[in-house]
């Protein structure tokens, strides 16, 4: 087992762009503008549930469904074109998972979309990180050939990560579409069937938070950096440090994220 030591962190204090203020949020998806521009679900009704989750928590990632605002059942099953029933349930799910809050009113409960907050960030990505941590470690197990492969493609997601943070301007969609891949390649290689259950329960939680840090790089060097920390370590089989490494590079995501929320206020409606 290799000695478990603190990776570099080549430029730890850099930050992401200021937000804006403004009434636009920064995790918007394309193609997409509100709930009211949601088609109707065309599915067989036991599978209604699941649809009206899935469709209501994509609303919510990419920030169409802002922190704060209004859930509105009566609403959303007329949009949806569903009955309020499939609604409920996956409204439910949705709480319970947390990316909806009960905040009781003076006669009756009220359902909005969860505010984006320092604790929750803190929370969430220092989950993911150690869940995508033990994953590197499992991943650095392996023999030299499987890790050189996983080395190749991950060099590879971190050359586009590090094309789209030099585009001008800055293609944060493919920025995005680049990290999800490094980091899926790393989960995907080292996590068992367990490990996986707990990463895809959390991690779609961290989205919209993950959305909104990408949106916001405007210098991607430190990033770039830290995967190829992650990915030295993970070649050479380095268990411990590819595990630390992954942990650092999620909490320091967390870190400036928080400093960013700290700035543009607790809602996240900028």
């Amino acid at each position: 087992m290799s000695t478990r030591r603190k990776p570099t962190d080549p430029a730890a204090s850099a930050e992401p762009a200021r937000p804006r203020k403004g009434p636009r949020s920064s995790t918007r998806v394309k193609g997409h503008s509100s709930i009211a521009d949601a088609a109707p679900i065309d599915a067989p009704h036991g599978s209604r549930p699941d649809q009206v989750y899935a469709r209501l928590r994509e609303l919510i990632v990419g920030g169409l469904l802002a922190p704060g605002n209004r859930i509105v059942e009566t609403e959303i099953a007329s949009r949806l074109g569903v009955s309020r029933t499939p609604v409920r349930e996956a409204l439910q799910r949705l709480l319970q998972e947390g990316y909806v809050i009960d905040t009781l009113g003076a006669q009756q409960s009220r359902l909005t979309v969860a505010p984006l907050t320092r604790d929750d960030v803190r929370e969430l990505l220092t989950v993911v990180g150690a869940l995508e941590g033990i994953a590197a470690q499992h991943a650095a197990s392996q023999r030299p050939d499987v890790r050189a492969t996983l080395a190749k493609d991950l060099r590879d997601a971190n050359a586009e990560f590090h094309r789209a943070g030099r585009a001008s301007p800055i293609d944060h969609e493919a920025l995005h579409d680049a990290d999800e891949r490094f980091h899926r390649r790393i989960v995907e290689s080292g996590a068992g069937p367990r490990l996986l259950a707990l990463y895809h329960a959390v991690k779609p939680q961290a989205e919209r938070y993950i959305r909104m840090y990408i949106s916001m790089l405007g210098d991607i060097r430190t990033s770039v950096a830290e995967h190829e920390i992650i990915i030295a370590a993970i070649a050479e089989g380095r268990r411990d440090d590819a595990e630390l490494a992954v942990e650092t590079n999620w909490r320091h995501a967390a870190d400036r994220l928080s400093r960013v929320i700290e700035l543009a206020g607790e809602r996240g409606a900028w």
